[in-house]
């Protein structure tokens, strides 16, 4: 009877260890998707505030609304000097997209689409996506819908009317 037990404890030992490791897998993969989903998280809280930082700056200096876009000269430097409304807009324009590109993202400044009124919505995008409207994939959004698995913000800022 001893002879037919010799190394059941063997196999349990290794059936326990079996469950033991998939535990352990299901564990790791469960900390990988923790931290890809936390780094969405971060990317999406910075666009947040880059697009909250323009769209403050934007309400401050309506006169000058159909300037914040990008320009192909550096802007005046308005922290020293008195700018009118446009330059100052292209200034702003120019600092919190400097902002963004540290991070990793890049901005634009385009009428928002499915509305009557013209309104200006700034789009913030990161990792691949670009921050346009189109049919391509690397496009934020389609029209009004975002384009699937896009990587970026829109905020609405104001009626250009």
């Amino acid at each position: 009877m001893k002879k037919k037990q010799t190394g059941v404890g063997l196999v349990e030992v290794l059936v326990a260890l079996i469950l033991l490791s998939i535990a352990v897998l299901g564990f790791v993969a469960l900390q990988i998707r923790a931290i890809a989903t936390s780094n969405e998280a971060s990317n999406n809280i910075q666009a947040i505030n880059i697009a909250r930082d323009l769209a403050e700056r934007m309400r401050m200096n309506r006169d000058g609304l159909a300037e914040y876009k990008a320009v192909a000269s550096a802007p005046i430097q308005c922290a020293s000097q008195f700018c009118s409304v446009d330059e100052m807009a292209r200034y702003d324009y120019a600092q919190v997209k400097a902002r963004a590109h540290s991070m990793g993202m890049n901005i634009n400044v385009l009428n928002c689409q499915g509305t009557t009124l013209i309104r200006k919505c700034i789009y913030v995008a990161w990792e691949g996506t670009t921050a346009t409207d189109g049919t391509s994939p690397t496009d934020c959004t389609n029209a009004t819908a975002y384009i699937p698995n896009a990587k970026c913000i829109i905020m609405e800022v104001y009626n250009d009317v």
